[in-house]
């Protein structure tokens, strides 16, 4: 006798990817795409010198000040909450590294495309989901690509601790459990389908930002 087909038990629907994997999934691409600019695989060859390195760093103040502004703006926010932590603050480690090398970030005028970055970061001060991919696509690149670069920073160019203290994140004894906890608060999330959407857009955009800053320093070196 054979089985009733209405009584079959229905297949499970496929699992959802974690909104974690699909922003690692979305930015594959673009992240790529920024890892191999000129600009970067110049400086991680060791095609450079330090006057490079300096460059970077001060467009790069511009960037986390605009991002820790807006995070502090947003304290208080459950979206924004779940990955704040003055941890991760770069802000006065990358003035001291500056510092260091007798550079005032506010002589220095950002580049056009740093410009363009800091406004978008700046838009998200009402949207703390778009907000969140700025801060995932930040940090969680200088928890793990980072150390890359502090390394090869020494190796290449011999730049002293006091010119890396960026890179170093007090507090955080594992990274990898840092970063894999980080992942989780973001699965955790309180959002609906459209703000995981616009999450997702602005973190490929934020990738795209940073490979605009990267051709514009290149552009500079250049000229």
């Amino acid at each position: 006798m054979s089985a009733d087909p209405q009584n079959a038990p229905s297949p499970e629907a496929p699992e959802r990817p974690s909104i974690s994997a699909r922003l690692r999934s979305a930015t594959a691409a673009a992240h790529e795409r920024a890892e191999h600019a000129p600009f970067i695989d110049d400086l991680m060859s060791g095609r450079l010198d330090t006057f490079e390195y300096q460059r970077l760093a001060v467009q790069l103040y511009f960037v986390y000040e605009a991002l820790e502004n807006v995070g502090a703006h947003l304290a208080g926010d459950p979206v924004a909450d779940a990955v704040l932590d003055e941890k991760l603050l770069r802000v006065p480690r990358l003035g001291a590294d500056l510092a260091s090398f007798g550079i005032d970030p506010r002589s220095a005028t950002p580049l056009p495309a740093v410009a363009r970055y800091v406004a978008a970061i700046e838009s998200t001060r009402t949207d703390p989901a778009r907000f969140v991919a700025h801060h995932y696509t930040r940090y969680l690149g200088d928890l793990s690509g980072g150390q890359v670069v502090a390394h090869r920073m020494r190796e290449h160019y011999g730049v002293e601790s006091t010119g890396l203290s960026f890179y170093s994140f007090d507090g955080i004894d594992k990274l990898k459990r840092y970063k894999d906890a980080y992942r989780s608060r973001v699965d955790e999330l309180p959002l609906d389908d459209e703000a995981v959407e616009r999450m997702i857009d602005e973190a490929v955009a934020a990738f795209d930002h940073n490979q605009a800053v990267f051709e514009d320093l290149d552009g500079a070196r250049a000229a």
